[in-house]
């Protein structure tokens, strides 16, 4: 995992992709615990390229951008 910065969005590098969207927001502490994880998913306040995204385990690949709570990350 690497991650740099690039006009307030972090690019983070998993490998191997895809990565569950619960796993990457516990990864990259943006949740303390994979419960929390799907709970916050769940309620829609995750949002997966600009879109509400409820599937805790939709799978997250290359050049998807994730926002919540006012950060974002997207894959490289």
């Amino acid at each position: 995992m690497e991650s740099e910065s690039n006009a307030g969005i972090r690019i983070v590098q998993y490998d191997p992709l895809p990565i569950e969207l619960c796993k990457l927001l516990k990864a990259e502490n943006m949740a303390q615990s994979g419960g929390e994880a799907k709970f916050l998913i769940s309620e829609g306040k995750v949002l997966l390229n600009g879109e509400v995204e409820t599937r805790k385990r939709k799978k997250i690949a290359s050049g998807d951008v994730v926002t919540f709570n006012g950060e974002t990350i997207k894959l490289a």
